[in-house]
């Protein structure tokens, strides 16, 4: 059952205005250089960060359709009454939101670190980064869906939620990016096993409450 759910949320997630969130990924990339100007070495400076902002504006967009729309539509329910729990709901959710967004942001990065004319070694730093805390993004996201479910301009409100909730990952995956450090990326690695630990128990009981 666990497997035909998240197989079932990645259609649904590669379906429709899915892509957005990597066109919007690529159209910053594409942007920084207009807006900074063309100073190799502030571009070199600025784009792992630059990246990270829009990696997390990307995992932001598809929010409102990670869990209402089951919500709404019983599905949270009849999972649950079929004897599987919120918080193994909410693990099959965070994969799945992962698997639709993550490796095609990773390969993202590629064309966007050409865009801002970054170096072989600063590219490899940036896809290393997005693959550690990539699955963080995915995690914290379903935990803010969970929780804005069912209220009024949900969008607004994750957003207020997560970006403050993502700062410390961002700012250890975008240290790692521009410099290199290892223990920027042990401590990446660190926040994205807290969030991916974390959120199913909180994405469950905010299910749960719902439901209430």
């Amino acid at each position: 059952m666990i497997g035909t759910l998240i197989r079932r949320d990645i259609r649904r997630g590669l379906s429709g205005a899915a892509w957005l969130p990597i066109a919007f990924f690529l159209l910053v990339a594409t942007l920084i250089p207009f807006a900074i100007g063309p100073d190799a070495q502030l571009l070199t400076r600025v784009g792992p960060g630059a990246l990270w902002i829009a990696a997390l504006t990307a995992a932001l967009m598809p929010v409102e359709r990670l869990i209402e729309p089951d919500r709404g539509d019983g599905v949270l329910d009849q999972l649950m009454l079929r004897g599987l729990a919120d918080e193994v709901t909410a693990v099959a959710k965070i994969v799945a939101h992962w698997l639709s967004f993550g490796p095609l942001l990773i390969i993202a990065a590629i064309p966007a670190a050409a865009l801002l004319g970054l170096e072989r070694d600063a590219l490899g730093r940036v896809l290393v980064s997005l693959a550690v805390g990539t699955p963080g993004l995915a995690a914290l996201a379903v935990m803010i869906a969970a929780v804005t479910a069912g209220l009024p301009r949900a969008g607004a409100l994750a957003g207020l939620l997560l970006f403050p909730l993502a700062v410390p990952l961002l700012i250890f995956a975008s240290s790692y990016a521009t410099d290199g450090g290892s223990s920027a990326l042990l401590l990446e690695a660190a926040i994205t096993l807290g969030l991916t630990a974390l959120a199913p128990f909180a994405a469950g009981a905010a299910i749960r409450a719902a439901r209430t």
